[in-house]
């Protein structure tokens, strides 16, 4: 270990085989899978984004995301199950040790939940739900009569003076 700034920073060399806090460490196959089709679902959806604070989201979780998985498939013990290298250390801060990829996943989620609180979608502007007292037509009951009458305001002029089927004149 080596103290950058006393407490504040350090260097801490570790190999991590697991998740966060090196959790779930015999199941580093599964992180690859999941890792991996995180990537694609980002590069598929990476067309519909129009906004530079989701493209931003997105970037950092990509690069973060690339960075573990780079070292999940080519590192020690083998392709796949490979342990992350680990080595910053904060103890002020959080009571674990982590790497730059792991920075930059944490910090596009914050900016995710701020832009999902805020409504921004991903074209860069505000959502607008639809509320229930906005629309207050559309839970009314139809009346009986709603159902069945006509609307006669969109007939041309030809039918409209004509009688209706089987309502010829009588004698």
């Amino acid at each position: 270990m080596v103290r950058v700034l006393n407490d504040v920073l350090q260097l801490h060399f570790v190999r991590n085989p697991g998740a966060a806090f090196s959790l779930a460490s015999g199941s580093t196959w599964i992180f690859s899978i999941i890792a991996t089709v995180v990537v694609v679902f980002i590069v598929w959806l990476a067309r519909r984004i129009r906004s530079l604070a989701w493209g931003l989201v997105f970037g950092l979780l990509l690069g973060g995301v690339l960075g573990n998985l780079t070292d999940r498939l080519l590192r020690e013990p083998g392709f796949g199950v490979g342990h992350v290298v680990d080595f910053i250390s904060t103890p002020w801060l959080l009571p674990a040790i982590y790497n730059v990829a792991d920075m930059a996943i944490v910090t596009s989620m914050v900016i995710f939940m701020i832009l999902t609180i805020r409504g921004i979608g991903l074209d860069g502007n505000k959502v607008s739900a639809v509320s229930k007292t906005a629309t207050p037509a559309l839970e009314a009951p139809l009346d009986q009569t709603d159902a069945v009458t006509p609307d006669t305001s969109t007939r041309d002029a030809a039918t409209r003076d004509r009688p209706a089927p089987g309502a010829e004149a009588l004698p």
